[in-house]
C-alpha cells in the first residue's frame, strides 16, 4: 500500500531519503507481525521491487535465479551485483527482469519457488521464509535457510573477511 520511490524519481540512488521513505511501511509491516515489507512498483503496484534496504532474489526449482530488473526505482546495490557475479561464476542462470507479484504467487502454487533472500549492505544475504500478499501466504523452504542462500552468504562473507580468495578483485587494501 506504500511507495518507496516514484517513477522518474531517485529510487535508484543510495540516499538517505530513500531509506526514510520506507520507514512507515516497515512499521506497518512490524505491527502486522512481519519482519519486513516488499515494495511493488509505484506505477502499477504489480511488479516486485525491493524492501527499504534490500534487493530481492528468488530461486526456482529449475535452478534459475530471478531478480527484479533495475528500472529506475530500484537501487542497484553492490551486494546484489556481487551475488549475481558469484552466481554466474558458478554457472547459475540469473535473470534480471520484471517479476510480477502474481507470477511469484503462481510459482509458489505450482511448487516452483525454492528459495528467496534479500541482499544489502546491512542485510548481507537474509533468507525469506514467507511472503504474504492480499492475505495469501507463500511459504518458502519451510522457513529454513536454503542451501544456495547459505553457500552464497558463506562465500561472500568469506571473501569480505579475507578467509576465501577474491577472484573478482573486489577487495582493495586502503593504506
Amino acid at each position: 500500500d506504500f511507495d518507496r520511490a516514484a517513477p522518474h524519481g531517485t529510487g535508484h540512488v543510495k540516499a538517505g531519503l530513500n531509506y526514510a521513505m520506507s520507514l512507515h511501511a516497515h512499521e506497518v509491516a512490524h505491527a502486522n507481525g512481519f519482519d519486513e515489507n516488499m515494495f511493488l512498483d509505484p506505477a502499477t503496484r504489480t511488479y516486485v521491487e525491493e524492501t527499504g534496504g534490500a534487493n530481492f532474489l528468488f530461486v526456482t526449482k529449475d535452478g534459475e535465479v530471478v531478480t527484479p530488473a533495475l528500472v529506475g526505482s530500484i537501487l542497484g546495490g553492490i551486494t546484489r551485483m556481487s551475488i549475481i557475479e558469484l552466481l554466474q561464476s558458478k554457472g547459475y542462470k540469473v535473470s534480471e527482469r520484471r517479476l510480477s507479484i502474481d507470477e511469484l504467487v503462481e510459482a509458489f502454487k505450482a511448487g516452483k519457488l525454492e528459495e528467496a533472500w534479500g541482499t544489502g549492505t546491512a542485510a548481507v544475504i537474509s533468507p525469506v521464509g514467507e511472503l504474504c500478499y492480499k492475505g495469501e501466504e507463500v511459504l518458502i523452504n519451510d522457513f529454513k535457510t536454503g542451501e544456495l542462500t547459505q553457500k552464497l552468504y558463506d562465500t561472500l562473507t568469506g571473501i569480505q573477511w579475507g578467509k576465501l580468495p577474491d577472484k573478482f578483485n573486489w577487495i582493495h587494501k586502503v593504506k
